[in-house]
């Protein structure tokens, strides 16, 4: 007999047998596409290492990749395998030189990973792209471990695909409670005095300690084992792409890529060659028609952890989310990186 969840269990965990409605919003890619509009806001059912090399070259701006890790894992009883340091840098080559072909010039990149696997990732994606950091993500919950230090972190590669691309740095700062107010006659210096307290919007660095990874309470949480949060993918998506922009998640998993694009107003395309983790992503997509919301992300800035009281006072009208399903325009400045200096701190066939 099925274990009833508790009331507040929103964990996503839809069967697939109960699921094929969703299942059959997917299509799968059998030919070479010429255009890429007939795939945007589409969940695509398939192996990315075959269906990348039948989508157009250089219709991407951002690609945003959560490969497996270099671990034994079980996904939905597809059982992802440890490999020798030699055979993942391998396979880490091949999906990197599969994809690449499909990002624009001024394209990004992403890529998550452990700190293991990132010795390997780090190296490779030099050879492809242009290296520009890696991000330290304290996600806190991991496993204990007696001989040696809990592992409570992930690192996530930022590349691109010359030395022309797109980056926001305003749309990604971070609200931060002021605790030492500085005024200059008698008038806030680089903070903002409010009811509901004292604030400064701060510059991001490279480690990121306000998101936690999904949890059975929160909306947005699937059974998937290795689900990453909407606000880690929000901040990624609002620094590295413009509304309109093509977002490619050639692991999509459980839909999280996917579901912030159609919240943030990127089309999107997403491969998963794993039908139950399918029918979560396109129920995800149809949930985010009505709750637009990314916990964490309030009035289009990115709030520390444990203030959801401050979010709700200060939050206005909620976003509504576009559909990409037909073509849409593409205009979009591209900025040049520059030095930034800031004060505080069925299926369907195709």
């Amino acid at each position: 007999m099925p274990t009833e969840k508790a009331a507040r269990n929103k964990t996503i965990d839809t069967p697939l047998s109960e699921g094929m409605e969703y299942l059959k919003r997917c299509i799968t890619v059998n030919q070479p596409q010429p255009h890429i509009a007939p795939l945007l806001g589409k969940t695509i059912l398939g192996d990315m290492t075959r269906v990348c090399t039948l989508l157009p070259p250089k219709s991407v701006d951002l690609i945003i990749a959560d490969p497996p890790y270099n671990l034994r894992k079980s996904f939905n009883g597809t059982v992802f395998s440890r490999k020798t340091p030699s055979d993942y840098e391998k396979y880490t080559r091949q999906w990197l030189e599969i994809v690449k072909p499909l990002l624009k010039d001024t394209g990004s990149i992403y890529i998550c990973c452990d700190w293991e696997t990132s010795l390997i990732i780090g190296g490779v994606l030099g050879e492809f792209f242009h290296v520009r950091n890696r991000i330290t993500w304290q996600r806190e919950k991991g496993r204990g471990a007696k001989a040696n230090w809990k592992n409570g972190m992930e690192d996530i590669w930022f590349a691109t695909n010359s030395e022309k691309y797109t980056f926001h740095l305003d749309a990604v700062k971070i609200r931060k409670k002021v605790l030492a107010p500085y005024r200059v006659d008698h008038k806030p210096k680089d903070w903002t005095e409010s009811e509901s307290g004292n604030y400064r919007d701060t510059c991001p660095s490279n480690f990121w300690d306000d998101i936690t990874i999904p949890f059975w309470s929160m909306p947005e949480n699937t059974a998937h084992p290795t689900q990453k949060s909407e606000k880690l993918i929000a901040k990624i998506m609002l620094a590295s792409s413009s509304e309109n922009d093509i977002v490619l998640d050639p692991f999509l998993g459980s839909g999280t890529t996917s579901v912030v694009a159609q919240k943030l107003g990127r089309r999107f395309i997403g491969i998963e060659i794993e039908p139950q983790y399918c029918v979560w992503a396109e129920q995800r997509l149809a949930m985010a028609l009505e709750d637009t919301a990314i916990q964490g992300y309030t009035d289009g800035v990115f709030w520390e952890r444990n203030t959801l009281a401050e979010q709700k006072a200060s939050q206005t009208e909620p976003r509504r989310p576009k559909q990409w399903g037909q073509p849409q325009g593409t205009a979009k400045a591209v900025l040049v990186q520059e030095n930034f200096f800031c004060d505080g701190g069925g299926q369907n066939d195709v």
